[in-house]
Order: C-alpha cells, then sequence, then structure tokens
C-alpha cells in the first residue's frame, strides 16, 4: 500500500513540476513578445553587404 502512494506522490509531483514549468515558459514568451527591439544600426559606409566569416569562402575553398 505504501508503495503505491509513494509512486502516486511522485506522478503528482512531476505533473505539478511540469505544470509550474510550463506556466514559466508561458510568461516568458509573452515578456519577448511584449518588448520591442530597435532596429539595427547602420553600416558604416565602405564596409561590405555581408561581413561574416561565409561571405568570404567561395567554391573553391571548399
Amino acid at each position: 500500500m505504501e508503495t503505491i502512494v509513494l509512486i502516486t506522490v511522485i506522478i503528482l509531483a512531476i505533473a505539478v513540476g511540469m505544470h509550474l514549468i510550463h506556466l514559466l515558459n508561458v510568461q516568458h514568451d509573452a515578456r519577448i513578445a511584449a518588448y520591442h527591439f530597435t532596429d539595427p544600426l547602420p553600416r558604416p559606409p565602405g564596409l561590405p553587404d555581408d561581413t561574416g566569416r561565409r561571405a568570404h569562402h567561395t567554391d573553391a575553398d571548399r
């Protein structure tokens, strides 16, 4: 009998923990959605459009 109660308590604790994590994720998603990011800074004059590492590779490099 004690084993069944223990297993039930463990399952309930896991379910409550999952529910709390879900609520925290929903709250976090709402906070991210409410925050409005600013526009990116403009590129300084003279820089190419793509300065990433992939922009410097050509097919001959592979």
